[in-house]
């Protein structure tokens, strides 16, 4: 079933037919369910390329303040990552159960991607090239760094991964 979902994905992109932060779909972490981005309409959306061994890790526990503080208007989305460092866990399993241990995370969490090189997740080549998104080109160079996209699927800004989730920055998107 992933394989499928990757499979149209890519397909998707590289026809132009996926022009809408929308369009993507991504299976949960641990799980064989699907995460239709659909559902995000009329919410915000903060994308993370997270993983459980970073110096950065511990913005999980502020990541799910922010998902509790604005649950009507924000959904905080977790994209597993171990293109930087080999920093994340080697089984979904232990990921789930980690983020659930260790930081009461309850925000939805997908099935581990790849955020550049040559097998970049499609959703991330929406999100780092503006011929996709249509505001900017970004290069995810580290764990934790954040895309927020507004209520109707527009890419809002980019924030590094030192940007922490509670921060200014962020939240004056969310006020």
């Amino acid at each position: 079933m992933k394989t499928l979902i990757i499979t149209l994905s890519i397909l998707f992109a590289t026809t132009g037919m996926e022009s809408s932060f929308y369009n993507f779909k991504v299976n949960a972490l641990d799980s064989d369910q699907v995460i239709d981005f659909n559902q995000f309409k009329g919410k915000k959306v903060l994308v993370v390329n997270v993983a459980s061994k970073c110096g950065y890790t511990p913005q999980y526990k502020d990541l799910q303040a922010l998902s509790e503080k604005y649950k009507e208007s924000l959904v905080v989305l977790g994209m597993p990552c171990d293109q930087f460092a080999g920093q994340e866990l080697d089984l979904e399993s232990s990921i789930k159960q980690f983020c659930t241990e260790e930081f009461s995370v309850t925000f939805p969490m997908t099935t581990v991607i790849n955020v550049k090189g040559d097998e970049q997740h499609p959703v991330y080549t929406w999100l780092t090239s503006k011929s996709e998104n249509g505001k900017g080109d970004y290069k995810v160079s580290w764990n934790f760094n954040k895309f927020l996209v507004d209520e109707n699927g527009q890419l809002i800004e980019y924030f590094s991964s030192n940007v922490k989730p509670l921060s200014e920055d962020i939240t004056k998107y969310l006020d």
